[in-house]
């Protein structure tokens, strides 16, 4: 299922940037592709910014692990196609989505025990304290 969202994903892309070039050529603008890349991730980015960083400000309250959470995710998100493309580039190994989804899926369960491990430890200490303060 994932497999099909991330190609229905590529596939949205490639249109749109098709799109892009064809109403670049339309209206005369020959912006160049660093150009229209420029453009087209500065405003992605700060609409995307105008999302997250009310949901963020509003998190950050109680919930720093869910910031940090949601920002290594991303790393490793990144970090994952790196390896792949850098496997691709250099020839010692194939570029192949599934293990990028088997990556991620590794941090997610490594963080789900971490999560599970950190909150016990918390009902623990708090637990103890509870009692040595009365």
């Amino acid at each position: 299922m994932i497999e099909k969202l991330a190609n229905a994903f590529v596939v949205f892309m490639a249109k749109m940037h098709s799109r892009l070039l064809t109403l670049n050529d339309a209206y005369q603008q020959n912006f160049t592709d660093k150009q229209l890349h420029f453009l087209v991730v500065g405003i992605a980015g700060i609409l995307m910014l105008l999302v997250i960083y009310p949901i963020f400000k509003l998190l950050s309250r109680n919930h720093v692990l869910m910031i940090a959470f949601i920002y290594v995710l991303t790393l490793i998100i990144g970090l994952s196609f790196a390896v792949e493309i850098g496997q691709r580039i250099s020839g010692s190994g194939t570029m192949d989505f599934g293990d990028i989804l088997f990556g991620v899926a590794g941090f997610l369960l490594m963080f789900a025990i971490f999560a599970i491990v950190r909150e016990i430890g918390l009902a623990l200490w708090n637990l103890i304290r509870g009692f040595f303060d009365n």
